[in-house]
């Protein structure tokens, strides 16, 4: 089979080695990475020549070639051949290699490869092997009469779940349903933990990519149910990291130029083995060639233009991402931090849950503390709770899916609060500050609806649709699949607890429907206000101006320069207001007549309305 994530290059050579192809690798085996050189035959102490030719840039028939001649007799560990020098050389290119493969597969050829994380191979250890934490781990075996809780540290976990074993961990006759909570994400513990139960590889994609704006899902497999469910909850202090970064903390730097001492005869040997391969290697895959010298970074070069997974295009291709993604982060940092204190805090993040047949619960959190759990369990320690009682663990699902809305209904409660607070503010005086926290108010309920409406979609999926789902992982076209019972992973007991779940989630969705509605209301609202304060400043002023026109008029009159001007030489200035007053009023009059009227209206309303109201018989004393 390819190796997840391979590509070629120009010359249809694989860039990425296979395990099978190496001469040594680390075997992903065992949780703690322990090397393990396979064995090697006669037929392929070629290959072993010519990657001992590679790492230490000499010729073929190099001291390390004719120091062991009977390496061609019969088998033997082509890592025990190496004197020390080769032996560190060779593993330092070999990890360099890794990283150089798996960085390229990363950034350069997403589009057409392999889905899923197969923990078994060397790939999965390189790419995600950087994601460590130091998780807080706790077992919890219970029954309907007993229960144990245990913790464990991150080694103490790998070494219980011993990779020799292919069977599941023993668990004592009692215990009916076994809880396995992990709090952090780290990938040892999640490869003990994915080798051990035989998770599936696009589950465990799911968790090592796990992303907080992802939608929260059921996925059924054959040997387990998968649900990944988004939690929203009130910050309270600093947020809990998450693997919301990069799939790598750091990249490889590009290849230096390396001084090569062999012969060009030599080199064209070289190549014609690199190109035409080991009289072995049409049985196997193609030779595995990885840039390891200057000559294939300008091989590379040289065939930019015919193959799109060239290193100088891959190379360029990386920088065009990683400024991108710098880009990206510092605009969402710098929207962030302008959003600071006006808003409500909340963390998203995922929780993963797997669910076994056998009774058996995996939980993960990206948090490294237990805290989100504590409820159930507290819960599973008291002998009256359903979870005791029942012993079921389709139920201990129900528990956590419950606490996760419960969570989702405090934020809810929040936003009624500030719902309540800004309409108080805007009633009693509008304000831009309150319409600017409004609109990130509103924004964020839009955020909240798309990540929360998938977890009611999820629920109704579980109640509804669980043995039918169940069912279409049955191979029908199978005789010997004919009469086998299909039965949920959901017991009935569980779905009639969810039924409270799923109202829950209307609950929380209808609420945000009506939040957004009162947000926008409120945001319109204060806008007309605004204009209407506006409209009623324009008014008055046009009123008075309308009112004083007359006099402006008149004094405009009065004030002519004329040599024989009657009015003033013969009269007072008693005259201007023998004029002015009366055309005042007149003009007053008719400007304010509609006021007027609607104040008389008004009045004469009130009076027939206190009248009535003096007349009723709910106001006769008795």
């Amino acid at each position: 089979m390819p190796r997840e994530n391979s590509f070629s290059d120009s010359e249809g050579r694989s860039v990425t080695p296979d395990p099978e192809d190496e001469d040594f690798i680390i075997s992903p085996a065992s949780p703690n990475y322990s090397q393990r050189p396979p064995m090697i035959n006669v037929h392929e102490r070629a290959e072993l020549d010519r990657v001992k030719s590679r790492t230490s840039k000499k010729s073929m028939h190099s001291k390390v070639s004719r120091a062991h001649p009977s390496a061609a007799t019969g088998p033997t560990r082509g890592w025990a051949l190496l004197p020390p020098k080769e032996k560190f050389r060779a593993a330092v290119r070999k990890i360099m290699a890794i990283r150089r493969g798996t960085t390229f597969n990363s950034l350069g050829a997403r589009i057409g490869a392999e889905p899923g994380v197969d923990p078994r191979r060397a790939s999965a250890d390189a790419t995600y092997g950087h994601i460590h934490r130091h998780c807080e781990i706790e077992i919890v075996d219970y029954s309907a009469l007993r229960c144990i809780s245990r913790k464990f540290t991150n080694e103490e976990f790998i070494d219980l779940m011993d990779q020799d074993s292919p069977e599941p961990v023993k668990r004592d006759p009692w215990v009916k349903v076994r809880w396995i909570n992990i709090g952090g994400i780290s990938w040892d513990v999640i490869k003990a933990l994915a080798i051990k139960y035989d998770l599936h590889p696009l589950a465990l994609e799911d968790v090592v990519k796990g992303n907080p704006r992802t939608r929260s899902k059921a996925d059924y497999y054959t040997k387990h149910l998968f649900l990944r469910v988004l939690c929203h909850q009130l910050a309270e202090g600093e947020q809990n990291p998450g693997i919301t970064g990069p799939e790598r903390t750091t990249s490889p730097e590009p290849l230096e130029d390396e001084y090569d001492t062999r012969s060009p005869s030599e080199e064209k040997a070289d190549e014609d083995r690199t190109r035409l391969g080991s009289p072995t290697s049409f049985r196997r895959r193609k030779n595995p060639v990885l840039p390891t010298s200057q000559k294939d970074v300008k091989f590379s070069n040289m065939s930019s233009a015919e193959s799109p997974n060239s290193l100088s295009k891959l190379l360029m291709r990386e920088s065009a991402a990683k400024a991108a993604r710098e880009t990206r982060q510092k605009e969402e940092a710098s929207l962030k931090a302008v959003k600071h204190g006006e808003r409500v805090e909340v963390d998203v993040s995922s929780m993963f849950l797997f669910l076994f047949r056998d009774g058996t619960v995996i939980s993960l959190h990206p948090s490294t503390s237990l805290t989100f759990t504590a409820p159930i369990s507290q819960r599973l320690r008291a002998l009256d709770t359903v979870l005791r009682k029942s012993a079921d663990p389709s139920l201990l699902i129900y528990a956590i899916l419950d606490l996760i809305v419960d969570r989702a209904l405090q934020v809810i409660d929040q936003y009624h609060a500030n719902i309540n607070q800004y309409e108080h503010d805007i009633l009693l005086r509008p304000k831009m500050k309150t319409v600017r926290r409004l609109h990130i108010l509103s924004g964020d309920l839009i955020l909240h609806k798309r990540t929360l409406e998938p977890i009611k979609t999820l629920v109704y999926g579980l109640r509804r649709y669980d043995v039918d789902r169940c069912a279409a992982l049955v191979d029908s076209s199978d005789p010997a699949n004919a009469g086998i019972p299909i039965v949920g992973f959901m017991s009935h007991k569980s779905k009639i607890y969810l039924a409270d779940v799923y109202d829950h989630m209307e609950y929380i969705l209808s609420s945000l429907d009506m939040f957004a509605g009162i947000a926008e209301n409120l945001i319109g609202y204060t806008f007309n206000i605004a204009s209407y304060e506006m409209n009623e400043v324009m008014r008055r002023l046009t009123v008075v101006t309308i009112i004083f026109l007359p006099m402006t008029v008149l004094t405009g009159y009065f004030g002519m320069n004329f040599v024989d001007f009657w009015s003033v030489n013969n009269n007072s200035d008693v005259f201007f207001w023998i004029l002015a007053l009366p055309i005042l009023g007149l003009t007053f009059l008719v400007v304010l007549f509609s006021d007027i009227e609607k104040l008389f209206y008004y009045l004469k309303k009130r009076s027939e309305t206190k009248k009535i109201m003096n007349d009723s018989p709910f106001n006769r004393k008795f």
